[in-house]
């Protein structure tokens, strides 16, 4: 679909603009959002997370916004710099785009983006959230990596696959709309 950098560094800002707010929401609401509530009795995901002061991050308290933005900077990172190059590559390496139906090309490029996105940005997760308040320890570091691996793969896959890229390829189409 990008025919350019300039038309690839807006669709990889539109993916990971949805992308991080989506990942965002799972891992507060769906991943620990029971263990949040628990900690601190409220009955609510966000009133528990304003009770605590914000998302733990960095060995401290920030506010959502805060965490938004830094995972933004750094998913758009990886993704213009390792995402986007590396998985286009892999799909090439399986499929000849030439003679390949578009549709399943694209999926191939989804899944191998995914295959190389879940463990980059999950490892730079563990760092970002690691519980610094117990002291580093790097076989700790690699087990919260893993865990943030399992939890974070079968979603990626099934939103990217069936939600994210089909809806940012519609945005992307209306913008260029004109162009094409």
């Amino acid at each position: 679909m990008p025919s350019n950098k300039k038309e690839r560094a807006i669709f990889a800002f539109i993916t990971v603009l949805i992308t991080v707010h989506a990942y965002v929401f799972y891992s507060l609401y769906v991943i620990n959002g029971s263990t949040l509530m628990n900690a601190t009795g409220e009955s609510s995901v966000l009133i528990a997370i304003n009770h605590l002061g914000g998302v733990y991050m960095f060995g401290r308290y920030l506010p959502i916004w805060a965490v938004v933005l830094t995972e933004f900077c750094f998913a758009y990172c990886m993704e213009m710099l390792v995402g986007s190059p590396f998985s286009f590559k892999m799909a090439c390496k399986n499929f000849d785009i030439k003679k390949t139906d578009p549709v399943q090309f694209e999926t191939a490029v989804i899944c191998a983006t995914v295959a190389i996105m879940v463990p980059v940005m999950s490892l730079i997760a563990a760092f970002l959230y690691y519980p610094y308040y117990a002291g580093f320890h790097i076989v700790t570091l690699l087990a919260n990596w893993l865990k943030l691996i399992c939890f974070n793969f079968p979603f990626a896959y099934f939103s990217q696959l069936f939600f994210i890229q089909p809806l940012v390829r519609t945005i992307f189409k209306f913008l260029f709309k004109k162009n094409k």
